[in-house]
């Protein structure tokens, strides 16, 4: 067998009833996804309507969306597409994709995969019966599952790309239990679900079958069965940004983590000589090598891989690989390509109110960017369906009148419709825009589900959004990062059960989560570009984990990278290798030796132990440096002005600015003077008197108005109170406060590895703070599920005082503190049945502090018998 063959599956396109590889579960009874045209779309909304027999009827549509017909010449279109539909696609009771009954090896439980009879049962009970013909020969291609072979492969989005690496990873993890494996997702809404996803399926499946040093224990006082079964099962751990869990390398068996974050594991792993325990690692979305901000993060990590040459199997895969050759060849690897798609997907253009199929639509591609240009050889554009012009003046531009139409059109029908656009204010705008031209009549079980879900929204401690209350309710909504983490999930889930019918969403929800969409609406679609990373970072990590010394070993590091294996000059890499070691040496972070060797500083080992970038690195070296001679102990201020990034995204309300700095006592005061900041300066610019033109001065201004924000969060006044304070979305403070955990994480690790051991204490301790948004006093509290902030100072203030307190409470106890947190100024009507439906949610709410504070009680007691 070739070992770098390209195997090519079924050009065409069908469906099946199978879900192998699907990110969420299904039955197996569940009708199978169909294909589905705009005949069949116009057909399902027609007995939608017919059979909606118990209907709810509410507020009258605003504006009514606009009339899509069909054109005459779209028959034979219609006719010449559906030669090249699948069997499946055109006979729904006769599947074309073959199941276990007439290929046994598409069953999971075939003994060429060598899986445990356990982990097949839940992989079923997660609705993955079967796998796909082309899963299945990748998985048996020649050292894919005995991990001799490293395997990179490309399949449409939907096809099972996912499956296939969680079988390899988990067969190399269970043949060999001593061995761990990493796997790479690039955001943390992915890693978040994925440990989700990985954790119900290695539920009651041990590492091994027999664990000697557990076995052959004789002291059941501390080795009980309980203790045995934690020991000896597989350990799935996430590490991202904001993470609660302070886990390491050793106390995990899987490791679900970002791109920083896998790479600062395996730096770990390097330091430690414990590289060799990695067995396994999956690269997923590698098409992320080429994003210009973090792809040079996944060819630095897997560069050091390749150069180490241990006895571990490299798996990448993605939707989008388009130089699948080039990687196999880097990685040493075999790639498999797939076309297969479960679900056929049909694309459309939509220009000045008319609907063209993409195939067509070349020529008039080329004269909407050069209008005065005409080629005789272009086809001419065959339009399908057309959008009737609206009479409402909201609809009397060509995008949002085909927008709404085809999203009202789509839900009509019964289906979802996703719609993306370009910024969060067009998302709350246009799903405004859709909501007011929802239909006017739904069955009453649905109507119920939606008042349930703005119920679940109104109980969150930011409140309902005002836009939420005017469109749930009629089966739209927004997801932009502006929400908080707990709306966007309240609002995803909404949309996959069906409950919302059209979510207007910014790209990030497209790389983030998996969504069902019969529909997919784009507008105003852009192309990515690439970027070669940093080599500055690259060398210093493999100089700062000794990985490499002299300089043989550096040039035998370039040549594993993917920069030398994609066309780029020997010479010029020389070259790049001779400037960057110089820029190294001059910045102090690596020094050389007489026989040109070379070693990491105190310096470079404390940038590279932080995950910050060399500049980065430098600038906060000299920010604590200067610091230390002056640290202001008597406050905060100086502390979270530590804490805030280096870049941060939002824009500075100068005349807020101004106000804080008035506000501040002399410490505060003394604070912002020694990191650079003038007082008066700040009066002028409110005053639009002044400006700053230096991006380093701009960049001071900016962490101290950063910090501010982190001071109120630490002091447990509410993200909604903040986000309004400061111009700001509720997402945003959310996030600023996430990626400041992560941030000071960092540099505590940077003065550990400095020396600076009392720095890096208060650091930590304020980190805690900053995690809980609560004082000293509180950070007990709040350790437990929903205890945030003000709820823990209002539980705090009403007796509850203590996590034992906690545990013994009963809900009803706790719901009238909950509800004492409530915002005042609701958008939502308080009749006695939304309270009603309010006081349900928080009550559930109240059970689950209760069940987590009785696990965090009943463990720090068992910690203390231990003591």
């Amino acid at each position: 067998m070739n070992p770098k063959r390209v195997d090519v599956v079924w050009e065409n396109t069908f469906s099946t009833g199978s879900v192998a590889g699907a990110k969420r579960s299904r039955s197996e009874n569940d009708a199978p996804p169909a294909f589905t045209t705009a005949h069949q779309v116009l057909n399902a909304q027609s007995r939608v309507q017919q059979n909606n027999t118990t209907q709810y009827s509410h507020d009258s549509r605003r504006i009514r969306p606009s009339r899509i017909d069909l054109l005459s010449n779209s028959n034979n279109l219609a006719s010449s597409n559906s030669q090249n539909l699948s069997e499946h696609s055109q006979r729904t009771s006769i599947s074309s994709t073959p199941g276990p009954a007439q290929n046994p090896v598409l069953a999971l439980s075939h003994p060429k995969y060598g899986l445990p009879t356990a982990l097949v049962k839940n992989f079923a009970s997660l609705g993955v019966n079967a796998i796909y013909p082309w899963q299945a020969s990748c998985l048996l291609g020649r050292g894919h599952l005995s991990g001799e072979k490293n395997l990179v492969y490309s399949a449409p989005t939907g096809g099972g790309k996912s499956l296939v690496a969680d079988v390899l990873m988990l067969k190399r993890i269970l043949n060999c239990p001593d061995k761990k494996a990493i796997l790479v997702l690039p955001y943390v809404a992915l890693v978040q679900e994925k440990l989700k996803w990985l954790r119900r399926v290695v539920e009651g499946i041990p590492r091994c079958t027999l664990d000697d040093d557990i076995a052959n224990s004789t002291d059941d006082s501390s080795r009980s069965s309980r203790f045995k079964a934690e020991v000896n099962s597989i350990r799935v751990t996430g590490f991202f940004g904001g993470s609660k869990a302070r886990t390491t390398w050793s106390d995990t068996d899987i490791a679900v983590c970002t791109i920083e974050k896998a790479n600062s594991l395996v730096n770990t792993a390097i330091e430690e000589c414990t590289i060799d325990k990695l067995g396994v690692i999956v690269l997923d979305e590698l098409h992320m090598l080429d994003d210009e901000h973090r792809g040079y993060l996944i060819e630095i990590m897997v560069t050091k891989l390749l150069l180490l040459q241990q006895d571990i199997q490299i798996i990448g895969m993605s939707a989008t690989l388009s130089n699948t050759e080039v990687l196999a060849k880097w990685l040493n690897a075999n790639y498999y390509i797939s076309r297969y798609r479960p679900i056929p997907v049909e694309e459309f253009l939509v220009f000045e109110d008319y609907i063209y199929p993409v195939p067509t639509t070349k020529g008039l591609l080329r004269k909407m960017i050069k209008p005065n240009i005409s080629n005789s050889k272009d086809v001419p554009a065959s339009a399908c369906r057309v959008i009737r012009k609206s009479e409402f003046r909201e609809l009397a531009f060509p995008i949002p009148n085909a927008m709404v139409a085809l999203a009202c059109e789509t839900a009509a029908a019964g289906y979802g419709a996703l719609v993306f656009c370009g910024s969060r204010q067009a998302c709350q705008t246009n799903a405004v825009l859709i909501a007011d031209a929802m239909p006017d009549t739904l069955d009453a079980e649905i109507i119920e589900k939606r008042l349930d879900l703005v119920a679940s929204l109104q109980s969150l401690p930011c409140g309902l959004d005002t836009y939420f209350a005017r469109t749930i309710p009629r089966g739209v909504a927004f997801h932009h990062a502006g929400l908080t983490t707990e709306e966007r999930v309240l609002i995803a889930e909404g949309f996959d059960a069906g409950i919302l019918k059209v979510l207007v969403a910014t790209c990030s929800l497209a790389a983030g989560i998996n969504l069902p969409a019969r529909r997919v609406i784009l507008c105003g679609a852009r192309m990515g570009r690439d970027l070669v990373g940093p080599a500055m970072l690259a060398l210093l990590e493999a100089i700062a984990t000794k990985l490499v010394s002299g300089r043989d070993a550096i040039y035998d590091y370039i040549r594993s990278s993917l920069l030398f294996h994609d066309g780029e000059g020997q010479d010029t890499l020389l070259e790049m290798v001779q400037s960057t070691l110089q820029e190294l040496l001059d910045s102090e972070l690596v020094k050389s030796s007489s026989d040109e060797t070379f070693e990491p500083t105190q310096l470079g080992l404390a940038i590279v132990a932080s995950a910050f970038s060399p500049d980065d690195g430098l600038f906060i070296y000299g920010e604590l440096k200067r610091a230390l001679q002056a640290f202001v102990m008597d406050g905060e201020m100086h502390i979270f002005y530590m804490f805030a990034p280096l870049q941060t995204s939002s824009e500075i309300d100068w005349m807020t600015f101004r106000d804080e700095v008035h506000g501040l006592d002399d410490s505060g005061l003394r604070t912002i003077r020694l990191v650079g900041v003038d007082p008066g300066l700040v009066n002028s610019i409110a005053m639009g008197h002044a400006s700053i033109k230096d991006p380093a001065l701009l960049r001071v201004y900016n962490r101290v108005y950063t910090a501010f924000q982190l001071r109120d969060l630490s002091n447990e006044i509410p993200v909604s109170s903040i986000a309004k304070k400061y111009n700001t979305a509720r997402g945003a403070v959310q996030m600023l406060a996430q990626n400041c955990h992560g941030f000071a994480a960092g540099m505590a690790k940077f003065c550990q590895r400095m020396g600076w051991d009392m720095l890096a204490v208060v650091l930590d301790h304020m980190r805690d703070r900053l995690q809980a948004g609560a004082r000293a006093d509180l950070l007990e509290m709040a350790q437990v599920t929903y205890v945030k902030s003000r709820t823990a100072r209002l539980l705090w203030e009403n007796g509850f005082k203590s996590l034992r307190s906690l545990a013994e409470a009963a809900p009803s106890e706790l719901v009238p503190v909950l509800m004492m947190g409530q915002p005042r100024n609701s958008s939502y009507s308080n009749n006695a049945k939304d309270m009603k439906r309010v006081t349900a949610k928080l009550t559930a709410k109240a059970e689950v502090i209760i069940a987590s504070a009785s696990r965090l009680w009943e463990h720090q007691s068992v910690v203390e018998l231990d003591e």
